[in-house]
């Protein structure tokens, strides 16, 4: 049996609230405020069709247990200021974590403190085992939130490049 995280993950420094439709328009509002710098690392960040396809399908996806979108804001009624997610892709005991900020809220560890709570969320979920974070070799500042949490670099694949700031070589970061 397949179950889903909390709808609402409450912080320290702000909360993570499932994506419904009714949130779509302003997580992707928030996305293409941020497009330029997500570009470098995301492929649909500078993509608007791409974005509204992935993200617009965030309510269906939760609801078939593929991946649980959270949107990042300060307090419960503020804006967005980032995004979180939980995808099952890796394997049936797994799930691999993304997440992106708001230029204006990266380097004062807020995106270290979301991933270790929605890391601890995701290992409480009782089919789950281990919990996956991909970063692309050269995306230092991505890299420094598994390695801060005591994920270990279990292996670096090669990978066909998606963006001008790819390298090809995916980190495959792991729970302890």
């Amino acid at each position: 049996m397949v179950s889903a995280p909390p709808d609402r993950i409450a912080l320290d420094r702000g909360v993570l609230t499932r994506v419904r439709e009714a949130g779509v328009a302003e997580f992707i509002e928030a996305a293409a405020a941020n497009a330029e710098r997500l570009r470098e690392w995301i492929p649909w960040g500078d993509d608007p069709a791409y974005r509204r396809e992935r993200i617009g399908g965030a309510p269906v996806d939760w609801e078939q247990h593929r991946a649980y979108l959270y949107a990042l804001r300060e307090s419960d009624d503020g804006p967005v200021i980032g995004g979180f997610s939980l995808h099952r892709r890796v394997g049936p005991d797994g799930l691999e974590i993304g997440y992106w900020l708001d230029a204006a809220h990266t380097g004062v560890g807020l995106a270290t403190e979301a991933v270790g709570v929605l890391t601890a969320v995701a290992l409480a979920l009782p089919e789950v085992e281990r919990v996956e974070i991909h970063t692309d070799e050269g995306n230092a500042r991505s890299a420094a939130v598994p390695r801060r949490l005591g994920y270990h670099l279990s292996r670096v694949d090669a990978f066909e490049a998606r963006t001008g700031s790819e390298t090809g070589r995916l980190q495959i970061w792991i729970t302890p």
